[in-house]
């Protein structure tokens, strides 16, 4: 991959999750990044790693190729208006902010800057996200660096921007809803008489498995569910009690319930 100067304006959770993964990926030094906010612990964090650290937007991104600007929604004009300086046609612009399209970005960037709208989540600090990417029209010459810069950060998908609500929800929320489940699952296992440690270590390393037998096959969930459901037995009595209780209807009324939030937004 070649080399490029990457800066990320905004280390909150998403922020920083990003630059802790393009630190222990390999795939960019230290040297490479820079990165601006305005908390003196963050900045201290970040240069304790070798990173560059700034309080100033425009001291951080004036030799990067590359800014990925990872704020909140209300922050993104001011901060694109602190960069309008060094917005140029060879510069990369990277947006992580919510709900803030393409088209609204290019009206305050310039519509000349390659403009791309990517949706993380946490986990990208681990290099297992599912990062969803979608971009302006002057992006074809960097487009293969941008997909290969977040498949070192975990999958990568490319998606039509109309979908960019629906993959926030199903994938940046959904590290909340997985979690979720996993909290619950715990609370069962330490009502029946495990610990509150070893149940955690059981549930996660339980739904990391299931995981990974969806990626690795390709199957349907089902498919996979029916593997261990044996007649009259106790997987399908847990399974059949949970979805009397409306297990699947409320996550799939909670996935609407945010879906709705955002499009409101």
């Amino acid at each position: 991959m070649e080399n490029k100067k990457i800066t990320i304006i905004g280390v909150g959770n998403m922020g920083g999750a990003i630059a802790i993964g393009l630190l222990k990926s390999g795939s960019v030094k230290a040297s490479d990044i820079s990165i601006s906010d305005r908390k003196e612990s963050t900045l201290k964090k970040m240069s304790d790693m070798g990173i560059n650290a700034y309080d100033n937007n425009l001291d951080a991104a004036k030799d990067a190729d590359v800014i990925i600007v990872a704020v909140k929604p209300y922050h993104i004009e001011s901060v694109i208006n602190d960069l309008k300086p060094i917005l140029t046609p060879d510069k990369i612009f990277i947006s992580i902010v919510a709900g803030v399209g393409i088209d609204e970005l290019g009206e305050m960037a310039g519509n000349d800057i390659p403009i791309f709208r990517v949706m993380p989540n946490t986990a990208i600090a681990l290099q297992e996200s599912l990062t969803c990417i979608s971009a302006n029209g002057n992006t074809e010459s960097y487009r293969e660096y941008v997909v290969e810069l977040f498949d070192k950060l975990g999958k990568t998908i490319e998606i039509p921007e109309e979908l960019m609500a629906a993959a926030t929800v199903l994938s940046s929320c959904g590290i909340a809803y997985a979690l979720r489940y996993i909290r619950a699952a715990m609370q069962g296992g330490i009502e029946i008489g495990f610990s509150a440690e070893m149940a955690q270590l059981i549930t996660a390393q339980t739904v990391k498995g299931a995981t990974e037998l969806l990626l690795q096959s390709g199957h349907h969930p089902e498919r996979e569910i029916d593997k261990v459901t044996t007649p009259m037995g106790v997987t399908i009595t847990g399974l059949n009690e949970m979805e009397h209780k409306g297990f699947s209807s409320s996550l799939i009324q909670g996935v609407l319930a945010s879906y709705k939030k955002i499009k409101d937004h």
